[in-house]
């Protein structure tokens, strides 16, 4: 269902604050990196104000979506994408479990509906393409999940545009393009939803959780 339907990112900013968004997903269960589960909470409960601005990073994630998004179609023209900004999705059951998609495609032979994810990130060390080994990082992991739970989507595709340096120290960039089917990974949206859930009504009740730190 459409939750909300924002007419700029002012009103969006403040229909997010109402429940929990796929960014938020990996946060409740510990596997964010730049934020705890304590620190979403205090947000959340309205102790603490999220002050992120944005970064060299993120304002280059925001300029690049819209391009990646055409090329993305470019390949795959058996999909058709619809984009809304700032268009929230919900889960009908649980209303504060929302998503804004960077697209809602529609595969053109079957009519089934899925989710658009864009990410774009830059490798600094070797270590760092584990994480896109095969898979996905946990923390996209978990929002995509988050995603297929307030949509009711069939699938999603998650397009990675991922820049790196060479051995000369000329930057470089791939494309890689994962995936997931709502039907092959309905235990872990369970476990998802039953975290995020009391995670709500940890909110709610402004009972603090117990802190969550990620595997280093």
């Amino acid at each position: 269902m459409i939750l909300y339907d924002p007419e700029d990112r002012e009103e969006w900013l403040r229909c997010r604050c109402k429940g929990l968004g796929g960014s938020d997903a990996g946060t409740v269960l510990g596997v964010n990196k730049y934020k705890t589960n304590v620190e979403l909470w205090r947000e959340k409960t309205g102790i603490d104000k999220n002050t992120f601005q944005g970064n060299e990073a993120t304002e280059y994630g925001k300029a690049a979506e819209k391009h990646i998004r055409e090329m993305f179609l470019l390949d795959y023209p058996q999909f058709s994408c619809e984009y809304h900004e700032y268009r929230m999705h919900a889960n009908q059951l649980y209303q504060f479990l929302y998503a804004t998609l960077d697209g809602e495609l529609t595969e053109r032979s079957t009519g089934k509906k899925g989710v658009l994810e864009i990410k774009t990130t830059t490798i600094h060390n070797p270590s760092q393409w584990d994480e896109w080994d095969g898979r996905i990082p946990q923390t996209y992991y978990a929002q995509v999940l988050h995603q297929l739970v307030a949509t009711g989507y069939e699938f999603v595709i998650l397009r990675a545009y991922i820049r790196y340096y060479d051995k000369d120290g000329e930057l470089r960039a791939t494309v890689r393009d994962y995936r997931i089917e709502y039907a092959e990974v309905q235990d872990d949206i369970a476990e998802l939803v039953k975290a995020e859930v009391q995670f709500w009504h940890d909110v709610i009740n402004k009972n603090e959780p117990a802190l969550i730190l990620p595997a280093i």
